[in-house]
This record gives structure tokens, sequence and C-alpha cells, in this order.
């Protein structure tokens, strides 16, 4: 590893050479940071709710099975306590926590006011609050029923107490912006390693390089470091844009914000390497790459949430790495979830950073 030191001074003189790159990797974030989060919107489908029944009556029953049969919900679970099904919730398995009280029919038959608690992940604002109008227009329904038929009085309506969750103003904001942050490291760190080794088959540069004594891994490695420090700027960066724009701070901690991005950029820029390592030359690698990285935003839950995909499609977003950093994102920056709650996002960004990055050293021929 003597000839790195070397490498890497050559790399950073090649980046900043360019005089309109260092210019694109601060406005690239400041304009996601600030654009984007004011004009995405969100489909809202396919809501997982978990019912906390406590009154196990002939009515509350037939409430549940009512949600059941909602275009919008899926039933998850029936819970015997909040805890269990707050559990749930936690964990992400479900939505929605819609809670029948003890006493339930006998106040409906009494023509007394009843409540139906329901509890909101409101992570996301726009799906959790459209979620909690669904159902409060369920159960409204539901009463308008009741006191339709015969025998049963129910002349003063059910009212719903939501409780929203992680974030209680319901704002959008938050919820792109762990996200935005992912889909800018895809653009930046993804993009300029696809464009790097091509850029030196172009200049006729690789030839020198082909004949000098140094190893497949030092010359990767110098191609990557750089990039890895260009990603970890642009995280730190991106979270200061979101706290002076919008005032999104971390829930959680910054120091696994920045181990995801990490393991996120080892896989990206490998990615591009990759792709570069295969390409003749630099249209060909961003085509390839814009290839890629349109398919990695289409499937990784930020344009539309993986639940509300076909089910062919929600197991083919398993192989996209952008779907894992994406998750855990949101996760540190609104739950303050922990590194034991996120193993299922990191083991798999491992795998994929450990197999891309083999790739993008197996795939350089050097021929001495």
């Amino acid at each position: 590893m003597s000839a790195l030191p070397y490498l890497l001074a050559k790399e950073f003189k090649q980046l900043f050479r360019n005089r309109l790159l260092p210019v694109i990797i601060v406005l690239l974030p400041v304009a996601m940071m600030n654009v984007v989060p004011r004009i995405a919107t969100q489909e809202v489908r396919n809501l997982n709710i978990a019912v906390v029944d406590l009154d196990h009556s002939t009515l509350s029953s037939r409430l549940t099975r009512k949600l059941q049969a909602s275009e919008c919900f899926n039933l998850y679970a029936t819970c015997r306590d909040y805890g269990t099904a707050y559990d749930l919730l936690e964990e992400g398995s479900v939505d929605f926590i819609v809670t029948i009280g003890g006493g339930f029919e006998h106040n409906l038959n009494r023509s007394s006011e009843t409540d139906v608690m329901v509890s909101v992940n409101a992570v996301n604002g726009m799906k959790g609050g459209l979620g909690n109008s669904y159902l409060a227009q369920i159960v409204t329904q539901y009463a308008r029923e009741l006191n339709s038929e015969k025998g049963v009085a129910t002349r003063r309506p059910i009212s719903v107490e939501p409780r929203y969750l992680y974030n209680s103003a319901l704002d959008y904001k938050p919820y792109m912006i762990p996200a935005l942050m992912a889909m800018t490291l895809a653009l930046l760190v993804g993009f300029l390693p696809a464009l790097n080794v091509v850029g030196e088959k172009e200049r006729g540069t690789i030839e020198q390089i082909n004949v000098t004594p140094i190893s497949k891994i030092e010359l990767i490695l110098s191609k990557m470091i750089p990039y890895w420090i260009i990603g970890v700027f642009i995280v730190g960066f991106s979270m200061l844009m979101a706290w002076q724009i919008h005032g999104g701070v971390p829930a959680g901690s910054v120091c696994l914000i920045l181990l995801f991005s990490m393991v996120y950029i080892l896989t990206i820029s490998s990615l591009g390497l990759t792709v570069s390592n295969y390409s003749d030359n630099m249209r060909q690698a961003a085509i390839v790459m814009f290839f890629f990285v349109v398919i990695f935003i289409m499937t990784s839950g930020l344009i539309s949430p993986v639940a509300s995909m076909p089910g062919w499609a929600q197991e083919t977003t398993r192989l996209n790495p952008l779907r894992y950093i994406i998750a855990a994102m949101r996760d540190i920056y609104l739950k303050d979830s922990t590194f034991v709650q996120l193993l299922p996002q990191f083991v798999p960004l491992c795998i994929y950073g450990l197999a891309a990055s083999l790739w993008a050293v197996i795939s350089f021929r050097k021929n001495s």
C-alpha cells in the first residue's frame, strides 16, 4: 500500500481540477433539501392495522370485521393488550393501532358515548393523517349503520381519539429528508465513480496505470476513498441544510447515521466503479448507471410505499440497497431506533457492500 498516498493525491487533483464539480457537490444537496420536500407527494394504500379488542362483544367484533373488509387497510393482527400491538407498531409491522375499549357494546346499547382510540405511526405524516381520516370515516359509517338498525340506539356518535407517534405535527418533510439524503448520495457518489475509470480509458492514462507496479486493490481504493469523503461531507451538509431550512434534526444518533451512510457509500461507489470497469466510454457508463439509479429510486419506497407495490415488486426491492438505507435513515431520524432494531437493514447493506467492492476489484483488468 506504499503507492496509495500518491494515487490519492492524483485523484484529488483530478477531482478539483474540474471547477464545476465542487460546485455541483455543494448545490445538489441544497436543491434536494430545499425544493423536493416541498413538492413531493405519496399515495397511501395497504395500511397495516392491529386491533386491540378489550370488549370482546358482538358489536366490537363486527367493527373489527368492517375494518378488515376495507380496501385501504390490512388487518395484520388482533392483540390482547395494547403493549403487544405497540411492539408491532415500533418494529414497523403495523401503521395503526385501533383500541376498542371495554364496555363498547354496553355504552352503545345505553346510547352513551363510547371511545375508539387510534394510535398512528406518524413518521410519514401524510400517510398517518390520511390513514386516520380513513379510519374515522369507517368508524363513523359503522355508527350510522348501528343507528339505523332496529333495537340499537346510538344517538351520540363514536368519538375517535388519534395519537400521532414520532411526528405529531404530521409534517411530510421530515419523512422525505432522510430519503433525499440517500438519493443525493446515489446521484453523486454513484455517478462520479462510474465516470472515473472510463475517463482514464478515454484520456489514455489507463495504459500508464497498467504498467505501474501497483495492485488492483490499491487502484480501486484510490478511486473509492475520495468519494467516501465526499459522501460523508454530503450527509453532514444535507443534515445542516435540513436543520437550517426545515428545522429538522435527527431524533437518533448522528454516529449511527454516519455508520449506515458509510456502508451505503461503499456499496453505491463500488457499483459505479464496476460499471466503469465494464464500460468503454463515458457515455456508455453514464447510461448504464442512470438505468440502475432510476430502478433503485423507483423501487426504494421514496416515490411510493413498498407496501403499495405488487407482491412480486416487493420481493424485488429486497435486492435494492437504497431501500435499506432509506428505511434505516427514516427510523433513526424520526423514531430514534437503536442499532439492534436496525439490524434487518444493516446486515443486507453490509452484504451488498462487500459483494459490490469485491466485484469492483475483480472486474478491473490490469494488464502489466
